[in-house]
């Protein structure tokens, strides 16, 4: 055999080998989309309990709901949706990106229509406003994602008319004060971080120094951007409710979240912490989220969540 011949051989057995990796790399790609694409339905109720509330004070049940992102057609999630009301909390709180698609709100509001008859309180995400486009995920390691020239407008003024008709409370750039079950709750919220549209209208009037009644201030956001999360803090909320990151959505197992699409730390993307400021602590939860953009409709790791926060007395 000629040297020629043998490498000719030699070629020929590293084009099949090259091939076969390929394949397999390729069979691994679609077992792993298929099993992100399946993930993204298996709805989950995170529970918490958090020993806030003034003492002798009865617990509450607040239902955290965050990043929907309904297309038509979800039928799955929209039947999930109306489940939650089983759970019958005391107060319903969504941290905004409810839509993923322009035709969206009529069928969203009809799976949040069992939800919308307990009292509840929201603020928008940038996806209220714009409809996704789509991207190279990769970008998403570059840094959090930037509102492109070209986005949709939704209509979010009629999805804030539909919660606002059924009673929920718009928290945009604004505070709101009332009472459930007896506990005076002073609400703040801002509009959404990740589109710099904060803006801060401090706490209802008879807070902490002006009012000696039991009461709890909770802020409410959609982007946790530390900024954000320092302002509360220092200001004295008791909590602080986020969504945005979808717990980083592809996730790895053992190690948790790549990204978090702001300036959250990846191991803060989902799930109950402290945020700490200057000697103050505040309790922060953020969701991991319900939905995807339509773009990347996958979850791998990181399964859909609503979270049922139970508040009891601290003492």
């Amino acid at each position: 055999m000629t040297a020629l011949d043998t490498l000719a051989r030699r070629a020929r057995s590293f084009g099949r080998g090259f091939a076969v990796t390929t394949a397999l790399g390729a069979a691994a790609g679609a077992a792993l989309a298929a099993y992100g694409l399946w993930e993204k339905n298996q709805f989950t109720v995170r529970e918490e309990t958090l020993p806030i509330l003034p003492e002798g004070t009865a617990p509450l049940r607040v239902l955290h709901l965050s990043d929907i992102h309904f297309v038509p057609g979800q039928d799955a999630k929209a039947d999930w949706l109306r489940s939650l009301a089983e759970l019958e909390p005391d107060l319903v709180v969504n941290t905004g990106d409810n839509l993923s698609h322009k035709d969206a709100i009529d069928p969203l509001l009809a799976a949040l229509q069992p939800l919308l008859k307990f009292p509840g309180v929201f603020v928008p995400g940038s996806n209220d406003y714009f409809g996704p486009r789509m991207k190279n995920p990769a970008t998403y390691f570059l840094g959090p994602s930037k509102l492109r020239s070209d986005a949709v407008p939704l209509d979010w003024p009629r999805l804030r008319s539909g919660f606002g008709m059924s009673g929920w409370i718009d928290l945009t750039n604004r505070h709101q004060q009332f009472v459930l079950k007896g506990l005076r709750f002073d609400f703040s919220g801002v509009d959404d971080p990740h589109l710099n549209r904060e803006r801060y209208a401090g706490w209802p009037r008879g807070t902490a120094g002006q009012d000696a009644r039991p009461h709890l201030r909770v802020a409410v956001i959609h982007a946790p951007y530390q900024r954000v999360l320092d302002h509360f803090t220092a200001e004295g909320a008791d909590l602080i409710l986020a969504g945005h990151t979808h717990g980083g959505q592809i996730c790895i197992p053992g190690y948790g979240a790549l990204v978090s699409n702001c300036d959250l730390p990846t191991w803060r993307a989902k799930g109950l912490h402290d945020w700490e400021l200057d000697g103050r602590s505040t309790p922060l939860n953020v969701s991991g989220g319900i939905g995807t953009s339509r773009f990347a409709p996958v979850r791998i790791a990181c399964r859909p969540e609503a979270v049922l926060l139970t508040l009891t007395p601290s003492s």
